[in-house]
């Protein structure tokens, strides 16, 4: 196995089974690519062991096989390359997908749970019942958050503000894309946005705000949360405007400037990700969005999320 030293520590990885290489967007992350044979060997071990997406959604150990059988094909390392990649603060994501080997989208769920339990264990997801979601974004939309509104902009954030548990790791796959222009997911590395001190180290940086989930993420809890935090002696962060409820005006300003200023960011990335790959970037230092949908009536994108904790 190859490793070649790349610019901010940045490594590359080749062998028969998949190479890791520095995202062709942005050198703050990895893309990955599996070889096909692995991928049909993978999606033929799940199939003999009759491991269904109900499967997985019943019982909890077989996602832990899932990555196994994974694994088998790949190489115990490859679990090792994730992880490690996801723990480093100087990078901490990557992308990664099916070669087009499938369009089967029950596989899809099961090749991101392969992935997503060798980071470590997917939160439980309210908003469907589940260890992961699948949602839509349509022409029209009725929902309570910015989520399934195609025509503006979701703004950055991170995930699990209103939830108390850890949110260290999010993945996101694209199941479903049709008639669609815009939409690219939008990423912000913490260590890039170039008035971070400002912000990290503002009074208000240290407030605990209160955080409330609207009714459709079927959470009926307050929580307090610092915007920014110590995570491994650098800053880690915790915002999203839509759920964070301030008492004063100050405390209501320091949030929009906050958010705006991230927004306006020059190193606000605009990631491609094509049908059949995902993304996983570290939820503590990566902020993440949505770009706006150019109108179309038959718009139609699916996306599946996961979210969870670093195992010890």
């Amino acid at each position: 196995m190859g490793i070649v030293e790349k610019q901010r520590g940045k490594f590359e990885v080749k062998t028969e089974k998949y190479e890791v290489k520095v995202h062709p967007q942005t050198n703050r992350m990895y893309h990955i690519v599996l070889a096909k044979k692995a991928i049909e060997g993978f999606l033929e071990a799940v199939k003999q062991a009759d491991y269904s997406v109900q499967h997985l959604e019943y019982t909890p150990y077989a996602r832990l096989i899932a990555s196994s059988l994974l694994l088998e094909q790949v190489g115990e390392e490859f679990g090792e390359i994730l992880r490690s990649i996801v723990h480093d603060r100087e990078s901490g994501g990557f992308t990664i997908g099916l070669e087009g080997v499938t369009q089967d989208t029950d596989e899809y769920v099961i090749f991101s749970t392969a992935i997503s339990y060798l980071l470590g264990s997917s939160n439980f997801d309210s908003m469907s019942g589940k260890y992961y979601a699948r949602f839509t974004v349509n022409h029209t939309d009725n929902s309570d958050s910015y989520l399934r509104q195609a025509y503006r902009l979701f703004t950055l954030h991170t995930d699990g503000t209103f939830v108390d548990e850890p949110t260290d790791w999010l993945l996101m796959m694209k199941m479903v894309e049709v008639n669609a222009r815009g939409g690219e997911s939008r990423l912000l590395h913490l260590d890039d946005w170039k008035e971070l001190d400002k912000y990290a180290n503002h009074p208000l940086a240290s407030h605990k705000f209160t955080y409330k989930a609207p009714s459709s993420k079927n959470v009926d809890q307050e929580v307090q949360r610092l915007t920014f935090f110590n995570y491994n002696n650098k800053p880690g962060v915790c915002f999203i405007d839509q759920f964070v409820y301030p008492e004063t005006i100050e405390e209501a300003t320091y949030l929009r400037d906050l958010s705006q200023s991230m927004e306006n960011d020059d190193s606000v990335i605009e990631l491609e990700l094509p049908v059949g790959d995902l993304v996983v970037v570290n939820n503590i230092f990566w902020l993440h969005g949505r770009a706006a949908f150019e109108v179309n009536p038959n718009l139609n994108r699916e996306l599946l999320r996961q979210r969870g904790r670093f195992n010890q």
